[in-house]
């Protein structure tokens, strides 16, 4: 009887054993499903952000029609497409109206006799021979000037001390021409959690364009992660949204990618301090497609000793 009773305990024992390794099995294949579900989703995410991204650069007002930047000096100057402008313009009516720029920086554009029936202020017909208030994107959007049926536009910018006008065109090659964007396969290892250590409320940084000018910019703080075994520390700007922005070099800069930077947002951090910094959504500036942009330059802090192989690569080459 002890021995049958044994036996019997003994079988008991096998058929749980086995019944816990097919629960083994299963959960595996459970959690093997669940990381490429995870993995799928986060390739969508990332080729959905491609996506929009390359709309935004060829939408008709996009940096792709960039075909001009005037900078000004405080007076008057004629600006049109004819050669006898003080301000000539690649596009648009011959002559469109005299522009006034005062010393402390506001504007005033007298229209030409006649121009009317061809541009729109801010998307609304001016009456004859109006005198336009013109702002700048110093403080909120600036005015658009267009022609051309829409097609073609100029608006004044402001950069350190200086204003300029900045010119578009739909039409341009840079943009119709356009040969698409090249990326390093999606690297999930360059989505790095990061922790965000504020500087003191009001604090700024002086950022270097391309043009050598120099603007002060709100620097909320700093990201600090690890890669590689070496820890890393980024300055964040504040463009006025909240989130935080990165103008960065790396390793890969001036062979597979853009020479002067490349950039990445992050979203603000959450309670426990941290934020995501993905480098699979790092893109180019806009001086890497047009020389009538004003891109800023990395911090020191921001030159990352660093193989970042995530996110945008240099332009392609127009083709022939």
């Amino acid at each position: 009887m002890k021995l049958r009773t044994m036996l019997w305990v003994g079988a008991l024992a096998v058929m749980a054993g086995c019944g816990g390794g097919a629960d083994e099995a299963a959960q595996s294949r459970n959690d093997e499903r669940a990381a490429r579900a995870a993995r799928l989703a986060y390739e969508g995410e990332i080729l959905a952000w491609r996506d929009q991204r390359l709309a935004t650069l060829k939408r008709p007002d996009g940096w792709l029609s960039l075909v001009g930047l005037h900078w000004l000096t405080p007076g008057a100057t004629y600006v049109g497409s004819a050669k006898d402008n003080g301000t000539r313009l690649a596009v648009g009516p011959a002559q469109i109206g005299m522009l006034t720029l005062a010393r402390d920086g506001s504007a005033t554009l007298k229209l030409h006799p006649g121009v009317e029936a061809e541009v729109m202020i801010d998307g609304v017909a001016p009456e004859p021979e109006a005198l336009v208030p013109l702002a700048s994107d110093a403080t909120g959007p600036a005015t658009v000037v267009s022609f051309n049926k829409g097609d073609a536009s100029f608006v004044l910018i402001k950069r350190a001390d200086r204003h300029g006008l900045r010119v578009r065109n739909a039409f341009a090659p840079t943009r119709t021409r356009f040969p698409g964007l090249e990326y390093f396969d999606i690297n999930p290892d360059m989505r790095i959690v990061a922790r965000f250590e504020a500087h003191p409320p009001g604090k700024t940084v002086e950022i270097v364009n391309v043009l050598g000018m120099i603007e002060p910019m709100p620097n909320p703080g700093t990201l600090n992660f690890e890669k590689d075994g070496k820890v890393f520390r980024m300055e964040a700007v504040d463009e006025g949204d909240g989130r935080l922005f990165f103008t960065f070099a790396d390793r890969t800069s001036g062979h597979e990618t853009y020479s002067a930077s490349r950039m990445v947002y992050a979203d603000p951090p959450g309670r426990d301090g941290t934020t995501v910094l993905d480098f699979n959504k790092a893109y180019n500036p806009p001086c890497a497609f047009t020389p009538y942009s004003t891109c800023p330059m990395p911090l020191p802090e921001n030159r990352l000793d660093l193989r970042v192989e995530a996110g945008e690569k240099k332009p392609l080459p127009f083709p022939e």
